[in-house]
C-alpha cells in the first residue's frame, strides 16, 4: 500500500509488551549512529516518536515518499539488527499483511499564514 507523498506526514502506532516502555525509551536515548545515518539515507526527516504507557506513536516525513524510505530501510542489515535488538519489547508492530499500524487523519486545521490571517 502506498502511503504518503514526499513531504506528507505519515503516522503509525506500535504496542509494547506491558512494562517495556522504559526499556524502549532507553534504547531511543542511545540510537545507533548507523541508524541515524540510515534514516538520512532513506530521506526520512521530521521524525518524532511519542509514548504513553505501552502505546508508541511515530510520525515522519519523507523526501521521496514512504515507499522509497521503506525500501531503503527494509534492505538494510543495520535496520534488521536494530529491529531484532528491540523485538522483545514489542507486542504489535504491523497488521496481518505486514503493514504498519497506520493512523488515518480524521481532522486537520492547517496553518494558513502568520498571524492567523488567510
Amino acid at each position: 500500500m502506498s502511503r504518503g507523498r514526499p513531504g506528507d506526514a505519515v503516522l503509525f502506532v506500535y504496542r509494547l509488551k506491558p512494562g517495556m516502555g522504559p526499556e524502549y525509551d532507553r534504547a531511543h536515548r542511545a540510537v545507533w549512529a548507523e541508524i541515524l545515518d540510515l534514516i538520512d539515507e532513506a530521506g526520512i526527516y521530521d521524525y518524532q516518536i511519542w509514548r504513553r504507557g505501552d502505546l508508541v506513536v511515530s510520525r515522519m516525513r519523507t523526501r521521496h515518499g514512504y515507499d522509497h524510505a521503506r525500501a531503503v530501510t527494509g534492505a538494510s542489515a543495520v535496520q534488521k539488527r536494530w529491529t531484532e535488538s528491540l523485538g522483545h519489547v514489542f507486542d504489535e508492530i504491523a497488521d496481518a499483511e505486514g503493514e504498519p499500524l497506520w493512523l488515518d487523519e480524521v481532522f486537520s486545521h492547517p496553518v494558513v499564514g502568520e498571524g492567523g490571517s488567510s
